[in-house]
């Protein structure tokens, strides 16, 4: 019907065109018929009467030439005449002739032929402009003996041209409406037609058990049958495996290990350590022996993927930035974590402070961050930097080239910070099937181009086995960025790349948190949160708390989220002394001058706002610039009443779904920008353009005023989807992915060995 639709659109449109082509042409032929018929008239009209001009052609003759004249002009079109001399006075006219036309208008055209001599005179004929309307003048050489003596001005009315012209074209108009319509209806009939029959014959075909098959297999619904079939049987077996293994846990993730991977050992490679440990400052007690504490960093990915870990064991290799991680290790760089529980091992990378500037700070942070986020930085890109970032990536993939344990291990590697890993670990490790995630945006592939290494960064992770992005877009993004740069063949219908003969699928695994939480266990109730935040904070105890959870980063949007709180507290007075938004700002590579801009912005505008609307001890905005620990957040999560993410540009955000975990009272609102991936899932959330402050302010109130019951309702919907995407279905996903893969493969790579040429003959000749 879509298709229908848009061919009647077209072939109206066509008939306009053509409609407005036909009357413009209409327009000019008539017009010129008209006017070659008014020559025509005036002249036969000036030679009926010439015998009878001649002889009265001189000033003394004014009255019989002014009766002679007016003889012409009693044809309704003839207006008026006049007569002039053959030096162009003005002998006798008609009362009706307008004194505004004189006879030396036309000397230039009359005598414009071959000779100046009135014996070379030709009529002329003009259009003029008079007050009444538009007329047409001819002038009519009057001769004797072949000599001009003067000339007849004759003004015919051209009103019943443009009557005529203005007919025609309302006929035009009509018989295109009429054209539209009986168009529009015939390929309505015909499609309602087509489409039934079409419907009937799908429906025949589809009913496999009442026909034989040659009859219901019609060539043309193969291909629809095929797939239809395969989806179905996809999906009652998704349905089946979800309906027998129950919602997605750590057991279950565990189990899917042991059913599909055979309970392999997983080794993961991440930037980001999933804890940290250091030395604590000396409290000036006497004692020489430093304490050691753990911190947990502040990651996205981090929150993602140490519960797959924990559940999954196997190896996490990470780069050791901790003052003592040295300390705490093995002889061979590993140490059992999480503390008191040791369910997988932690591999650390030592990187040179020179190799931690340009691969870490320089090419990912300076050059591949701004390059995938829309938020108006510039990326930076060196030669050094590149070389670091290879150098960097190389080690890690021999680090997980010694971590396996098997020929054909799984290898999930992660985000930008190693682009380069999958062909390395793939050289290391041919069998291997490796997973990348990227967890930030993909850029299309304008932007993109912009990297002067785009070649070797494609390359590197089409080394996956699968791909992973947060949504489809980035696929989408991704796909093109191949096609735009370089020699593979994509294969659009299974999302998936070829190069060089090896296979990349390109899917999204929309990232997710672990549910239930293991940060909520024995944590105190929302009212205690609430109190102690409020205590610890110096506030009103009917305060109303608004709250953001990031890094100190350009792209999470904190100065434009600071600003719609101003704007709030401008267009909503009575917030004024009530509203207070607390920052939890961690400090995040300062080392790079973008990010310091950014904190002494931030600092700024905090300053500012404050003293606009400070009152007392009361101020409306709180920033706490340092690390907190997942404690301390969730109990902020938990004493809010909103939580307002930001960002300007984002893979996911799993602020946002951290929120939604901590309320299990169904309380507080999620105010969260359009421009995040988490917009995609969590729409009951106030969805928001944080560059409009006047929509983000509104929102902000919107939350604050909001009733308990609608708080209730969309809190519980997003809680319930969170429920059941967490990230152990997110992670079983992708393993499950891998594990059908591997299948695949090491069954093509059997029937390959078996019927090859040198081989095939051995084996059916032998009679096995």
């Amino acid at each position: 019907m879509r298709r229908a639709a848009r061919f009647t659109i077209a072939l109206v449109l066509g008939l306009a065109l053509v409609t407005a082509v036909a009357s413009v042409l209409v327009h000019r032929t008539t017009r010129s018929w008209f006017e070659r018929d008014l020559k025509l008239r005036a002249q036969l009209a000036v030679n009926g009467v010439r015998n009878a001009l001649l002889p009265h052609w001189s000033v003394a003759g004014q009255r019989q030439l002014t009766i002679r004249l007016a003889d012409l002009t009693h044809d309704e079109r003839v207006m008026g005449a006049a007569a002039c001399s053959r030096d162009f006075a003005l002998l006798a006219s008609t009362e009706e002739f307008p004194s505004t036309i004189a006879c030396d208008e036309f000397a230039r055209h009359m005598r414009s032929g071959p000779g100046a001599s009135p014996s070379s005179w030709n009529p002329y004929t003009t259009i003029k402009a008079l007050p009444g309307g538009s007329v047409y003048l001819s002038a009519i050489p009057i001769t004797n003996n072949g000599e001009a003596q003067g000339f007849v001005v004759l003004l015919q009315d051209l009103s019943f041209v443009e009557r005529r012209d203005e007919m025609t074209q309302q006929f035009l108009l009509i018989a295109f409406f009429v054209l539209a319509l009986a168009a529009s209806a015939v390929t309505f009939v015909a499609s309602r037609l087509s489409w039934r029959s079409w419907s009937d014959e799908l429906r025949r075909v589809i009913r496999v058990g009442e026909q034989p098959r040659e009859q219901r297999d019609a060539p043309e619904f193969s291909p629809i049958l095929r797939d239809v079939r395969e989806l179905v049987d996809r999906l009652i077996a998704e349905r089946d495996n979800e309906n027998e293994a129950g919602a997605w846990t750590p057991a279950r993730l565990k189990q899917t290990l042991l059913k599909h991977l055979r309970g392999e050992k997983i080794v993961l490679l991440a930037n980001r350590e999933p804890y940290v440990h250091q030395f604590k400052k000396k409290d000036g007690n006497g004692s020489d022996e430093a304490e050691i504490e753990v911190i947990h960093p502040a990651s996205g990915l981090v929150t993602a993927l140490e519960p797959v870990m924990r559940a999954c064991s196997g190896t996490w290799i990470a780069h050791g930035s901790g003052s003592a991680d040295r300390a705490t290790v093995d002889e061979n760089d590993r140490v059992r974590v999480p503390p008191n529980e040791e369910s997988y091992s932690l591999r650390r990378i030592w990187l040179t402070p020179e190799e931690e500037q340009g691969y870490y700070y320089g090419f990912a942070n300076e050059g591949l961050w701004p390059l995938c986020h829309i938020a108006h930085t510039r990326p930076i890109f060196r030669s050094d930097d590149w070389n670091h970032y290879q150098v960097v990536n190389d080690r890690f993939a021999q680090a997980a080239a010694k971590e396996v344990d098997t020929e054909d291990p799984i290898v999930l590697v992660q985000d930008y910070h190693f682009a380069l890993a999958p062909k390395l670990i793939r050289k290391h490790c041919p069998e291997a099937t490796v997973l990348m995630f990227w967890h930030i945006p993909w850029p299309n592939s304008q932007h993109f181009g912009i990297c002067p290494w785009r070649k070797e960064l494609l390359h590197g992770m089409l080394g996956a086995s699968i791909l992973g992005f947060h949504t489809q877009f980035d696929c989408n993004n991704f796909l093109d960025s191949v096609d735009r740069f370089l020699e593979a063949r994509i294969d659009r219908e299974q999302n998936a790349v070829i190069l060089h003969g090896h296979r990349t699928l390109v899917r999204p695994y929309p990232i997710a948190i672990e549910w239930p939480n293991r940060w909520l266990e024995g944590m105190a109730p929302v009212a205690e949160c609430r109190r102690s935040v409020i205590e610890e904070l110096g506030l009103a105890p009917d305060a109303l708390i608004g709250v953001g959870v990031d890094r100190l980063d350009y792209t999470k949007g904190l100065e434009e989220r600071l600003l719609a709180v101003e704007r709030m507290l401008e267009r909503y007075p009575e917030l004024r002394g009530r509203f207070t938004f607390v920052q939890l700002a961690a400090p995040s590579r300062t080392v790079i001058e973008r990010y310091k801009q950014l904190n002494e912005s931030v600092e700024a505008l905090t300053k500012r706002i404050n003293e606009r609307f400070a009152e007392g001890s009361y101020r409306p905005v709180i920033l706490q610039r340092a690390h907190h620990e997942p404690p301390t957040v969730f109990r902020y999560y938990r004493a809010a009443d909103l939580c307002y993410v930001s960002s300007l540009h984002d893979g996911m955000n799993l602020v946002a779904k951290e929120f939604v975990a901590a309320r299990e009272d169904e309380g507080g609102v999620l105010v969260l920008s359009q421009f995040t991936g988490a917009a995609r899932e969590l729409t009951e959330a106030l969805i928001v353009n944080p560059y409009d402050l006047e929509e983000a302010s509104a929102a902000l109130a919107t939350a604050v005023h909001m009733t308990a019951p609608e708080r209730r309702m969309r809190m519980r919907s997003m809680r319930s989807m969170l429920a059941e995407l967490n990230v152990y279905r997110w992670a079983g996903r992708m393993l499950v992915d891998a594990a059908r893969l591997r299948s695949r493969e090491r069954l093509s790579g059997r029937l390959t060995d078996h019927f090859t040429p040198s081989s095939g003959s051995a084996a059916f000749g032998s009679g096995r």
